[in-house]
């Protein structure tokens, strides 16, 4: 064994582990682990090149005795972390995490974005689709706002108007079938509402009561769906009902208007109505230019049209559809039924049948089918 060839090599492998990032004491400790290794192995196997050999070894040594500290230490700080013995109050961080989520260095529509798939559990074809955005856009929406945050530190919180948005979402796609997804998002909204002193946060939460309310008669007990006008309104949760109106009637006294305030206000409208043909339609429409003034979305305007149908009657409501674009979804629904109210059987019944192929799920699928095949019965008849 060169033991002269050993220490001549040992500042230059130093050296290089010093610039690799290592501590000075412990590149030292590791090229004194390679030496004793080279000892031990060089006699048998000497390395065609003894200084690259040594800093591999050396550097190998250099990150095992980091883990192995990084873990010791990590194990040290889990048993200081360890709660003392006896009783512990439960919390809920869940809200907490959707503040987090909805971080101020992300755009609005990627913190919610972020936040349904990371927290609320949503996948990413459902973000999309009430996004009205294909499924691809999403996936890079989501990826994009992960990359963002993954170098920042997620102690910002981020704004109440962010974390009503993904509530709601999260509380429509429970709507559509998933009870316990909307009893948990009525949850973390009462909880705000409790935190917070903001009439959207109470608007929001009069709306998902007045929507629940009638949960039990909006599908048939063969699982299809019964629309609004044909609900058995004696199913309704009249307690809820009260309950969402009296928070909203206190949201509105404070008279800072909101979009959720605005569609709180069309729900209980229709929630008074003890049938379905004494509906004030035109106060709903009055509701529906409210909230078209606040957020100028075609999916409100889209609903706005069936509402002046109602008012004013259907071909108003034609009117009004011909000013939103074609693609828009649930589009060629609304115009089979504006055009079916308006007498016009089979251009219906066509609409129907076009609108059912691009339904987003079975169960609108099948009720938009049932509906033309119901007037295709009609017009045979």
């Amino acid at each position: 064994m060169d033991e002269a060839l050993l220490r001549s090599l040992t500042p230059s492998v130093l050296a290089v582990l010093v610039r690799r990032g290592a501590d000075f004491a412990a590149a030292e400790d590791a090229v004194q682990d390679a030496l004793v290794e080279a000892v031990r192995v060089w006699p048998a196997d000497r390395p065609r090149d003894p200084k690259g050999w040594l800093v591999t070894v050396a550097w190998r040594r250099f990150l095992d005795a980091t883990r192995a500290d990084a873990a010791r230490r990590r194990r040290e700080d889990l048993v200081e972390e360890e709660p003392a013995a006896g009783p512990t109050a439960s919390v809920d961080d869940t809200l907490q995490l959707y503040f987090l989520c909805a971080h101020p260095s992300l755009t609005p529509s990627s913190a919610v974005a972020l936040t349904l798939r990371a927290v609320g559990g949503l996948t990413t074809r459902q973000i999309a689709q009430a996004y009205l955005v294909p499924e691809a856009t999403m996936a890079q929406r989501i990826s994009r706002a992960k990359r963002t945050v993954s170098g920042v530190r997620l102690d910002r919180h981020g704004d109440v108007a962010t974390v009503l948005r993904v509530l709601y979402l999260v509380f429509n796609e429970g709507y559509s079938g998933d009870v316990d997804l909307v009893a948990e998002a009525i949850r973390l909204t009462r909880q705000l509402a409790a935190q917070a002193d903001h009439p959207e946060v109470a608007g929001l939460l009069a709306l998902m009561l007045l929507h629940h309310a009638r949960r039990a008669a909006r599908t048939a007990p063969d699982g299809s769906l019964v629309p609004l006008a044909q609900q058995d309104r004696g199913l309704w949760d009249t307690t809820a009902i009260a309950e969402g109106v009296a928070i909203l009637q206190a949201a509105l006294a404070r008279d800072r208007l909101g979009e959720f305030q605005a569609q709180a206000a069309i729900a209980a409208l229709h929630a008074d109505a003890p049938v379905a043909e004494e509906t004030d339609w035109i106060q709903i429409v009055e509701w529906y230019d409210e909230l078209a003034r606040l957020t100028d979305s075609p999916v409100v305007r889209l609903n706005r049209a069936v509402a002046v149908g109602e008012a004013d009657g259907p071909r108003a409501g034609l009117a009004a559809l011909a000013e939103l674009d074609d693609s828009l979804p649930r589009h060629t629904a609304v115009a089979a039924y504006l055009h079916e109210r308006d007498g016009d059987l089979t251009k219906a019944a066509r609409l129907y049948a076009e609108a059912a192929r691009k339904a987003p799920d079975l169960a609108e699928r099948d009720h938009l089918t049932r509906q033309a095949a119901r007037l295709n019965t009609r017009r045979g008849g």
